[in-house]
């Protein structure tokens, strides 16, 4: 009892001397996250070719989505529900087009393609609030804020805290699709 005592007083003493210095997170990052707020704001503005999304379960909570398919030509097609596990092809970047991820780039023999589960714990809330937008046959270019990427965490050098991110999909198939009533 007396060490976890020690070690949470040990962990507020340098939580408290880290918030005296000034070195914390958001603070080492207040460029950067005021330039990703002001980009994504100008991104927003430019109604022409980006729709606002707007996450079901928070108000507050958009991303940009842009489709590059004629929708009217999908809007028949199966849409992902919450739980769904679908197949998607992406490219993701950050604003400035910096490449982190792609799942063109997986070697399994003749498929590029990622399977995942919408409401995963692992996917980030930005593709939660996209993917049910989508209808199978879809490509959409997905602008996702830090706030429902990956927020205030440093992920790799590429994506430090408060990057907005940028994805290129495609939703190929929804994976043993079958609606439960």
């Amino acid at each position: 009892m007396r060490k976890i005592l020690l070690y949470i007083t040990a962990m507020l003493a340098g939580v408290a001397l880290n918030a005296c210095l000034g070195n914390s997170v958001e603070d080492k990052y207040k460029t950067w996250r005021e330039a990703n707020d002001e980009w994504f704001e100008l991104q927003r503005s430019n109604t022409k070719f980006y729709t606002t999304v707007t996450a079901p379960w928070d108000a507050n909570a958009h991303i940009l989505m842009h489709w590059y398919n004629d929708t009217m030509l999908t809007r028949h097609n199966k849409r992902p529900l919450f739980t769904s596990t679908v197949d998607v092809k992406y490219r993701g970047m950050t604003k400035d087009a910096t490449p982190f991820d792609s799942s063109y780039l997986n070697t399994s023999p003749g498929d590029s393609l990622m399977r995942t589960q919408i409401s995963a714990p692992n996917l980030i809330e930005g593709w939660q609030v996209a993917l049910p937008r989508m209808h199978v046959g879809d490509s959409c270019r997905i602008v996702i804020p830090y706030r429902l990427a990956y927020g205030s965490y440093e992920i790799s050098d590429i994506i430090k805290p408060y990057t907005n991110l940028v994805f290129d999909v495609k939703l190929v198939s929804i994976y043993a699709y079958e609606v439960r009533e």
